[in-house]
């Protein structure tokens, strides 16, 4: 028996369990980490926040000042909606209010003249007289200097504006003469809720008890009064208010129509004044064209970085397909991983435009001035619906290429070509970015010029660069030519479609930029000559004939040049082309109620220089013209030969519309609806008006006074506080378009770097490559240096004169100014482009040409 020790068979080893493979949605969280530790999206997803930054920044301001206009719209009306007539409230509107349980309050208002007691001076001043019943004001309360907030005065008190007291020497407590009533001065008014616009409101205020009223004899049978009659309704939350007071509108208006009511409308908010509107609406749209641009700009930046990220990354998915991973895996993989970065981007530029709009906020100080309730989820939707339609339907379509490519690449590497359904959504992105556009415009007009007028020079950059390559080749000789210059255009004629790609980038960011710089200089330079610093300052009217030559040389004897001095007529039209003009023959409520007022006419034998003929011809001295307002005549449908017959204190005067003028009625001129083409009308019953830039300080006061004494019939405004306050507001509105102007020209730059940046591999590939074969750096230099100065010249002459084309549409469609950019604006365009693209190429190629050719070459080859 063998007693050697038997061998004993080791145990096996237990089984490992098979590696587990990790979930897609691991997979795209390690890619997204390892890419942007890497820097692979640092730029994609920079053009995206900055994007989405821009119109957050905007989209939140309109959103919170649409939102605290809703909420004290009713202050400012004076009530949930108002009667407003020039007779007493017919008492069917009062009896449907009181039926339906709502809560009324009348007011009176009209210009009178307000008197110091003799004992005190006796002066006197132009004031808007308003009378107010118990329960005023329905909404707010009227605010005193004192800190006092009240209601209507009580019998036989008043309140009042402090210029009231300093120009009649008074102060509080004092009597205070109004017709034919003595009131005491019970409170100076700091602010009154429901002040509405109009000339007569820069008049300053006297607030009096409606029971009053009739003690001061000043309304008489033909006294101009204007009627306001306000309803709210009662509290029962917001959604039985809204629907009580607006069932109150529609019954009103019917009764108004079924009854023939002239002279009885219903109001509704007016926001702001009218020579500030257009300012504004301007700035509003300039802003929402800089968000557009800005967007606009992200999406050519993420296009150019996707499809560089798609070009680094091809080897890697060309290996994975290999090692068996399938085409969805891959898909899936990449898609979460962009649909990741957006949403981060989005949300990083969310928060910064939420911190941006509250620099708006601070640039408008003072013209906003209430206190803006908080932004509602519509701008943070918007952001993120912006921010992940840039990504995924501009950035996804070129990453969606490394799922299909072909395993084969790892040894043929020029397989992997586009693929239908990464086309597919493209387009996709393509239709919903232009609808977002549209959308984030708030103008039909700017957003269809914007967006269309874009794609339409995409394509003509593409066209136009397909043509200079090819060109190239035969413009420069073979023989003869620098070797920088021979070997930069044989480069780009060797990858036309690369050539033709950063062009057509480079030109869409450049003409984003120039159609900027162009439109921001232009728009604030029409502003600040709307209102220049000179502006009038001082309306008088009520100048008698007899007494023109004597105020004309007071004018100029106190040193007041370049006045305007026109003829004023009141006369009201009667008559449209031989047919009795009626109200109710006009659909718009503004129309009708020209057709009810009286016009302030006018007539001079020369164009009025602040006036532009837009339609016809102007004729000095012509017998049978007038000059129509364009605004006017698009309301009431007036064209070009069209007879007008207007009633002037009962004489029928009738002439034909030879011209249109365009007026701008923010410019604090004397100016009018209807001008007769004519330097005497000697018939016709009138008076003047002239507006003038007084002296300063006390100068300016010694002639008030002077004028005042010596013409005791005239009615002298001053208006030197709201131009001093539009003013205030031109210099914010500038202040808040340069901001936004700033911060969209880094989102430019972004898309600059990501054209150049996009060849950055391609060109370390072929350096290395020159260089092994005896290139000197410095030749390489000098061809790069040739390239990206041709290119992007090229790029800056095609949208310098692309600019010029859209700009002039802008202007004139959209921003309503005169525009007239120089013919010098391409040829700086060319020269910017190329400096900008000199500029991105030297920081983002800058390593190129500084590390050794082996280092070079084996990068080169694993890239």
């Amino acid at each position: 028996m063998d007693d050697s020790p038997a061998l004993v068979a080791p145990a096996a080893a237990p089984a490992r369990p098979a590696a587990r493979r990790p979930s897609v949605l691991m997979l795209a969280w390690r890619q997204l980490w390892r890419d942007w530790r890497a820097g692979e999206l640092r730029l994609l997803m920079l053009a995206v926040a900055l994007a989405v930054a821009a119109v957050c920044a905007v989209s939140f301001l309109a959103d919170r000042l649409d939102q605290g206009l809703r909420r004290d719209a009713a202050q400012m009306l004076g009530g949930d909606v108002v009667v407003a007539s020039d007779q007493p409230t017919p008492p069917k509107l009062r009896e449907l209010a009181q039926a339906q349980g709502l809560t009324a309050v009348d007011s009176t208002a009209f210009p009178s003249m307000a008197r110091a007691p003799d004992a005190q001076g006796g002066a006197s001043r132009l004031v808007a007289v308003k009378a107010v019943g118990a329960g005023y004001p329905l909404r707010g309360r009227v605010e005193l200097s004192d800190g006092r907030r009240v209601g209507a005065p009580a019998a036989g008190e008043v309140w009042v504006d402090a210029q009231v007291l300093d120009a009649l020497g008074l102060r509080p407590g004092d009597t205070l003469l109004l017709g034919e009533a003595s009131l005491r001065v019970a409170g100076v008014i700091a602010n009154e809720p429901d002040r509405g616009a109009g000339f007569m409101s820069f008049a300053p205020r006297v607030m009096l008890a409606q029971a009053d009223l009739a003690a001061t004899a000043l309304i008489q049978p033909a006294s101009r009064v204007t009627y306001r009659y306000a309803v709210i309704a009662p509290d029962g939350g917001a959604g039985r208010a809204s629907q009580d007071w607006q069932r109150y509108s529609r019954e009103a208006a019917a009764l108004i129509a079924s009854e023939g009511w002239r002279g009885v409308r219903l109001e509704s908010l007016e926001s702001g004044r009218p020579e500030m509107r257009q300012t504004l609406d301007r700035a509003g749209k300039f802003l929402n064209l800089v968000a557009m641009l800005a967007a606009l700009l992200a999406a050519v930046a993420v296009v150019l970085s996707a499809r560089d990220f798609a070009a680094r990354h091809l080897d890697d998915c060309a290996m994975l397909r290999v090692l068996g991973q399938p085409q969805r895996r891959l898909a899936w993989a990449y898609g979460l991983e962009f649909g990741g970065a957006g949403l981060v981007a989005s949300v990083a530029g969310v928060l910064l435009g939420f911190a941006l709009h509250y620099a708006f906020v601070a640039l408008l100080a003072g013209l906003i001035e209430v206190k803006l309730p908080a932004a509602s989820g519509w701008p943070v939707a918007l952001g993120l619906g912006m921010g992940m339609t840039l990504l995924l339907g501009f950035g996804l379509p070129p990453v969606l290429q490394l799922a299909a490519v072909p395993p084969l690449r790892v040894i043929r590497r020029e397989l992997g070509s586009a693929k239908l359904g990464s086309l597919a959504v493209l387009g996709a992105g393509v239709l919903g970015f232009g609808a977002m556009l549209v959308t984030l415009s708030a103008d039909p007009t700017l957003g269809l010029i914007a967006s269309l007028g874009f794609a339409a020079a995409l394509a003509l950059f593409a066209l136009l660069a397909w043509g200079a390559v090819l060109l190239l080749r035969r413009l420069v000789p073979q023989a003869g030519a620098p070797r920088w210059l021979l070997l930069a255009t044989r480069q780009l004629a060797a990858r036309p479609l690369l050539a033709v790609v950063q062009v057509a980038a480079l030109a869409v960011g450049l003409l984003a930029l120039a159609l900027l710089v162009l439109l921001r200089t232009d728009l604030i330079d029409s502003w600040r000559q709307a209102t220049p610093a000179n502006a009038p300052n001082r309306f008088i009217i009520n100048i008698q004939p007899e007494q023109g030559e004597a105020m004309r040389a007071a004018l100029e004897g106190a040193g007041v040049r370049g006045y305007d001095w026109y003829p004023m007529i009141r006369g009201r039209l009667v008559g449209i082309n031989g047919q009795a003009v009626r109200p109710e023959q006009f659909a718009q409520e503004r129309a009708q109620r020209l057709a009810e007022r009286e016009f302030n006419l006018s007539h001079a034998a020369e164009l009025p220089p602040h006036n532009e003929v837009v339609g016809g011809h102007w004729q000095n001295d012509e017998a049978d013209g007038l000059s129509v307002e364009e605004g006017l005549a698009e309301q009431l449908g007036l064209k070009l030969g069209d007879r007008l017959r207007f009633d002037v204190a009962g004489i029928q005067v009738e002439a034909r519309i030879t011209s249109l003028r365009k007026v701008d009625w923010s410019s604090m001129r004397a100016n009018f609806f209807v001008i007769f083409p004519r330097k005497e009308m000697g018939e016709l019953p009138g008076s003047y008006i002239t507006a003038y830039r007084a002296p300063a300080a006390e100068a300016g006061l010694a002639l008030d006074k002077r004028l005042s004494h010596e013409f005791p019939n005239i009615t002298a405004v001053d208006v030197s506080a709201q131009l001093n306050q539009m003013q205030a507001v031109l210099g914010q509105v500038i202040n808040a378009v340069q901001f936004l102007f700033m911060f969209t020209l880094a989102t430019g730059l972004v898309v600059l770097l990501a054209a150049v940046s996009s060849t950055r591999e391609l060109r370390t590939r072929e350096f290395a490559l020159m260089r092994a074969l005896g290139a000197s750096s410095a030749l390489l230099r000098q061809v790069q240096r040739a390239e990206l100065l041709g290119l992007g010249a090229l790029a800056g002459l095609l949208a310098g004169a692309v600019a010029l084309l859209l700009g002039q549409l802008l202007a004139r469609y959209v921003f309503e100014f005169d525009w007239r950019a120089s013919p010098w604006v391409p040829l700086a365009s060319m020269v910017c482009g190329a400096l900008l693209a000199q500029l991105a190429g030297w920081w983002s190629l800058r390593n190129v040409l500084l590390q050794p050719v082996v280092t070079t070459l084996r990068q080169a080859d694993t890239q």
